[in-house]
């Protein structure tokens, strides 16, 4: 059993460089072997190349030295084989985004209201009188010929609305790629180059270069390898099988780009990169099968408008396409086999934010709808009684044309009464938050990978954490050991340790340790020695320093290719063991590892004349506690050195047989190593507990040293019951005899868990999933977890939120997080909660505004256009207050900064809805205020300007003073409400930090600006009339008058305004069931689903039953209530309101009461399609014994 190492051949160095002529081995002929597996592979480079020697000879490279770095040299390598680099999709265009936009369906409308306006407007109808007083009024020609102007610039605002919602979604795709790229820049790799181990960005790998390769790395490129210990990957990216490849010389030197390295370590030589890697040519594939798949994309266009999500967020809310969506899709899947989905959900299911917005924009949507269907049936059947009902006139030929004019106008009317009450602003301001977010969190060290993540940190009520350089420095030094019997509370002086002892301590950690690991000098005068590579093992070299001796000559003397077999650090071992051969046969084993799991294997002890002697149980116990506990409690972390002789006469013992091979070990010493806590940790984790957040430490360490960081860090405080368990005995508490978590088991541990220690990757991964899945308590939790190793990955995929280790961080841990911490501190963490709770925040701000314009522009716009027959606001005025109040209000809220006050209060969780009764409250109390206003101008305004009437004007008449006066007050007031919606809970100072946020200030005096000039100059395309100076003061002092209704509402408790509903709910538990079924849905493959088609129609049936039980009781205990309380709940209104009631049908809460029948459509089937059934006893089908009581 060799080390797997291929002898060097000599002189083949640095210095052989011949760069005439080409490689001795062609693009092709590496491709074709890299296509090749296991055996087939050996055999090819044996026949063909000799071994792997002769392809590093061919390829004018030295396995030992790397290549030379020669300029010259490394662009020929780029010429003959590629690049190492993968080009990115081409992103969408303007133009492309431009036609994108235009697909909104309102937009839609308003284009064709305005060509039939356009093309009506040109047509001059013959005859004086004879249609009446529709078209008389007209003053002169010039008026008349007017006509075309509202049209033109109806199309006009469309234009603009198109062009900022298509540079928005550029931007925000700009945005995004250059984060990409810098995630890509960011990314490094070990390289041999000139006999050094230099780090190059994995852009500049080419051909020929050797690689060093360790556990969690992610290949950049493909490679074949030269010298590997104890190497496994995990390639299921590439081939979908799960189980760890071990790689060897003899059998599979094979080593393929996009896999990660799960255990050992070892050295390769690249043998193709970017497109000719394995990776790479996956990628071509997918790039020629586009054109393919352009064609099938065309079918599920519609399904694409419904959902259609761009980086998870939600760009286009239609509200009625969901259903038909749903059938589409079950066509879809009758006609092909496998369709091609567009439908993008993202890593996890929708955002919390997302899910609560997209339902909020689809109920008002409905509500706009219906609003605007009303408005034009009214108009026209007003239009038509008056006309031929009470002036009795006949419909003659002619006219015609006229009256078709009028229904264009009053059709005109109803779309803008839709465009006002459709918030087409949530998305963009959802953007714009997350991006102006994003962007700023990169300063506090967040490195946003998706960017719901950001909004969802808000939300998080627990966080699972690493201890070691998350919570500590990462910075280990050995404080105290145990050598030749005796307890050392500082580093020994080298003198008083045996000389024996001393060398065998000395060389057991040089050599059994990864030779990446290095202390190297600091980079500044007097700063620390910088640490290379594994911490643990750079505090054992640092010991050696310390002890004043040197590392490097014994690795120079004992070169890796010179170990015979290295059992690498995993963490199912948690040691690490390096075997060398004797020079008489023998050979020798130096281990190290966790001292609880070394001194079990070790059956004798180093003394103090440096002589092994019995070591048995009971000494072993004596040792833990009055040596190993001891410094736990100290918060040290203890590693046992130990090693053992295999005599040459038993000859070579069977290495596969590792429990033999460790045991019967001789312990050397034991160590003790601090990792301080960084400083500012303590403050930061008490922030957390401040908002409502409980930080979990989840570590490897034994439970003392647990314990003793977690105290020192305020996780755990004094005198509180908080539970501190090993893995062992958490696993104890949570399975059953079957060996399975169950939930109610783990319900029962986890909400007073406080520190996991001496836990496996599982355990995290089981912890996280439990508390996720966990229906204890008032609120569902939110869970960000934070990683650095391999291992953490499934708990980092499986977190709503994960973080991982910038600098210590693996590949496998980044490329499963959210978000990456650049700079590997917790308190970047804290930071990254205040700017998700801002996100949520400035959400709702807009919204508070939004929806307060969009009452008051709906109400207005529907009672004017039924009293007055023409709507107050035109449709361009509309379109204006909808541009500007949307887009330039979501610049002006979505980017308050962050302050601390936002970690005083608790998190929202998942189910609180995003309108809250004070947001609900300042609503409806600033819109009473705005409509009471406004309609006293609209029918007295006249006589308390003194000015004629605007009211009942022919069709094209010019624009009055009148209505611009009641239009420029409606945006004063919006303008002085912006100021009003900068605060939602009800506090006093609405001005507090306004200078901090100069964005702010700029849309609001530009937003007035704009206004000043519409007005004056606007003329007829806005139907303003210029203002006097005194017009234009009323106009701003009842603008300002908001500001002080503001305070008086404020003033008002919202406890006593029982009657408030809050709108925006989130997801209820009920919901949650299905969901997760529908988690794992990707997986099921189509013959699957057929077999499930009976499993699903049975669950809808429960699942129906259950509705019908919770309905009856439901209703049962409304009528209860109704004769215990005062305020009867027994009418089917009330019923409808009932929280029971909206918990079983949020989407329907707020129109809840709309139908007094509503209740027996709750009996229908549900039309979405059925979710994949889980295993048979599922939370769905089980009603909560609560739900019951009910």
């Amino acid at each position: 059993m060799a080390n797997n190492t291929a002898d060097h051949p000599p002189g083949n160095s640095v210095a052989e460089g011949n760069h005439d002529g080409d490689f001795g081995v062609t693009m092709t002929d590496l491709r074709d072997l890299m296509e090749l597996r296991s055996a087939e592979a050996v055999n090819k480079i044996r026949d063909t190349y000799g071994d792997v020697q002769g392809i590093c000879r061919r390829l004018k490279t030295s396995p030992i030295e790397g290549l030379s770095g020669n300029p010259v040299d490394l662009e020929k390598r780029h010429t003959a084989f590629g690049k190492n680099f993968i080009p990115p999709k081409k992103p969408k265009t303007f133009l492309q985004l431009v036609w994108e936009a235009l697909q909104d369906v309102t937009l839609i409308i308003l284009e064709i209201a305005a060509i039939i306006s356009l093309g009506l407007s040109f047509y001059h109808p013959p005859g004086g009188d004879t249609c009446g007083q529709v078209s008389g009024g007209v003053e002169d020609e010039g008026e008349s010929q007017a006509g075309w102007i509202e049209g033109a610039a109806i199309l006009f605002s469309v234009i603009i609305v198109v062009l900022v919602t298509a540079f928005n979604d550029w931007s925000k795709e700009k945005q995004f790629r250059g984060l990409q790229s810098r995630i890509e820049q960011e990314q490094k790799f070990t390289v041999i180059r000139k006999g050094q181990v230099i780090q190059i960005p994995v852009a500049e790998i080419v051909v020929g270069d050797i690689a060093q390769i360790k556990y969690g790395d992610l290949l950049p490129a493909d490679g074949i390898l030269i010298q590997g210990n104890d190497l496994k990957i995990d390639e299921s990216s590439l081939t979908g099988e799960s189980d760890q490849v071990r790689k060897s010389l003899e059998k599979d030197p094979m080593l393929l780009s996009g896999t990660h390295v799960m255990e050992g370590s070892g050295r390769m030589v690249v043998s193709a990169v970017g497109l000719n890697s394995q990776t790479g040519i996956i990628f071509t594939l997918l790039g020629a099968g586009e054109n393919d798949e352009e064609k099938k994309v065309k079918k599920s266009k519609a399904l694409d408008s419904a959902y259609d999500t761009q980086d998870g967020i939600a760009l286009e809310i239609q509200p009625l396409k969901s259903e038909e969506a749903a059938e589409l899709e079950d066509k879809e899947e009758k006609e092909e086999a496998k369709p091609v989905k567009k439908v993008n959900v993202t890593k996890k299911e929708k955002s919390v934010l997302q899910g609560k917005l997209t339902r909020l924009a689809v109920q008002i949507g409905k509500a706009g709808l219906i609003m605007s269907a009303v408005t034009v049936i009214i108009l026209i059947l007003y239009f038509v009684i008056d006309t031929f009902g009470i002036q009795g006139r006949p419909w003659l030929a002619e006219c015609t044309p006229i009256y078709i004019q009028y229904f264009v106008k009053f059709f005109i009317i109803g779309v803008t009464v839709l465009v006002v009450a459709v918030p087409e602003g949530l998305p963009l301001a959802v953007t714009i938050s997350l991006a102006y977010s994003v962007k700023k969190m990169m300063k506090d060290n967040n490195l946003v990978r998706h960017l719901d993540a950001c909004e969802t940190m808000g939300n998080a009520t627990a966080i699972c954490s690493d201890k070691t350089g998350t919570l500590t420095m990462n910075r280990m030094t050995v404080v105290q050991a145990y050598v030749g019997d005796t307890h050392y509370k500082t580093v020994p002086e080298p003198e008083v340790i045996k000389p024996e002892t001393l060398e065998i301590l000395v060389n057991s950690i040089s050599i059994n340790s990864a030779y990446t690991t290095k202390i190297l000098p600091p980079e500044k005068e007097g700063g620390l020695p910088r640490h290379v590579g594994n911490k643990t093992e750079c505090a054992l070299l640092g010991l050696v320093l310390e002890l004043k001796r040197d590392y490097q000559p014994i690795r120079d003397e004992v070169p890796e290719e010179k170990l015979y077999k290295v059992y690498t650090f995993n963490s199912s071992r948690k040691s690490m063991s390096t075997v060398l051969k004797n020079a008489d046969g023998g050979f020798r084993m130096y281990s190290k590892g966790a001292s609880e799991i070394i001194l079990r294997k070790c059956s004798r002890i180093l003394d103090a004349q440096g002589q092994p002697r019995m070591f048995k149980p009971k000494d072993r116990d004596e040792m833990v506690r009055k040596v190993i506990e001891p410094m736990a409690c100290d918060g040290l972390r203890t590693i046992c050195v130990a090693y053992k002789d295999f005599p040459a006469e038993a000859g070579e013992p069977d290495w596969d047989n590792e429990n033999d091979i460790l045991s019967e070990l001789i312990c050397i010493a034991v160590v003790g190593i601090e990792d301080p806590v960084r400083p500012e940790v303590p403050e930061a984790i008490s922030k957390c507990q401040r908002a409502g957040i409980t930080v979990r430490m989840v570590t490897g360490d034994n439970i003392n040293t647990a314990r003793a960081i977690a105290t020192k860090c305020g996780i755990l405080l004094p005198g509180e019951d908080f539970l501190c368990l090993e893995g062992k005995e958490f696993n104890g508490q949570i399975r059953n005899d079957k060996g399975e978590v169950e939930q109610e088991r783990l319900d029962k541990v986890w909400p007073k868990l406080r520190v996991l220690a001496r836990s496996s990757p599982t355990d995290k991964h089981t912890l996280v999933k439990g508390i996720i899945d966990s229906t204890v308590g008032e609120t569902r939790q939110v869970v960000a977890v934070t990683g650095d190793g391999t291992n953490d990955g499934p708990a980092l995929k499986k977190a709503d939120v994960g973080f991982a280790m910038g600098i210590a961080g693996t590949d496998v841990a980044k490329e499963a997080s959210d978000i990456i911490l650049t700079d590997d501190n917790f308190t970047s963490i804290v930071k990254a909660v205040m700017w998700g709770r801002n996100v949520y925040d400035s959400i709702s701000k807009f919204l508070q505004f939004q929806l307060t314009v969009n009452v008051v522009a709906v109400i207005v716009a529907f009672t004017g256009a039924c009293i007055t027959q023409d709507s107050p606001l035109k449709a361009v005025q509309m379109l204006w207050v909808n541009l500007i109040m949307d887009t330039l209000a979501s610049l002006a809220l979505a980017t308050e900064p962050p302050t601390e006050s936002l970690l005083l209060r608790k998190p929202y969780g998942r189910d609180k809805p995003l309108i809250s009764r004070t947001m609900m409250k300042n609503i409806l109390g600033h819109a009473v205020y705005q409509l009471v206003i406004i309609f006293t101008l609209l029918f007295a305004g006249e006589t308390f300007f003194d000015i004629d009437s605007g009211r009942n004007t022919p069709l094209h008449a010019p624009p009055s003073e009148h209505y611009t006066i009641v239009f420029n007050v409606f945006v004063m007031m919006q303008l002085f409400n912006e100021i009003n919606a900068r605060k939602i809970h009800g506090e006093r100072n609405v001005f507090e930090g306004i200078y901090r946020n100069p964005i702010f200030c700029s849309v609001v005096l530009g937003t007035f600006a704009l206004q000043i000039i519409i007005v004056q100059f606007g003329g007829k395309p806005f139907s303003c009339q210029a203002l006097t100076i005194d017009q234009w003061l009323w106009c701003v002092f009842i603008g300002v008058g908001e500001l002080l209704w503001g305070q008086l509402i404020s003033a008002i408790p919202t406890h006593r305004l029982k009657f408030l509903k809050e709108a925006g709910h989130g997801i209820t538990k009920e919901e949650i069931h299905e969901e997760e079924l529908t988690e794992g849905a990707d997986e099921i493959d189509h013959a699957e689903m057929e077999l499930r088609r009976g499993q699903i129609l049975w669950f809808r049936g429960l699942n129906r039953i259950q509705t019908q039980i919770k309905v009856v009781n439901a209703f049962r205990s409304s009528l209860y209530a109704g004769l215990e309380s005062p305020e009867s709940r027994s009418s089917i209104h009330s019923f409808m309101a009932h929280p029971e009631f909206e918990e079983s049908h949020p989407a329907r809460s707020t129109t809840a009461a709309s139908h007094p029948f509503e209740f027996l459509l709750l009996l229908l089937p549900p039309p979405s399609p059925p979710p994949p059934p889980p295993p048979f006893p599922s939370a769905s089908c089980v009603i909560p014994p609560n739900e019951l009581s009910h």
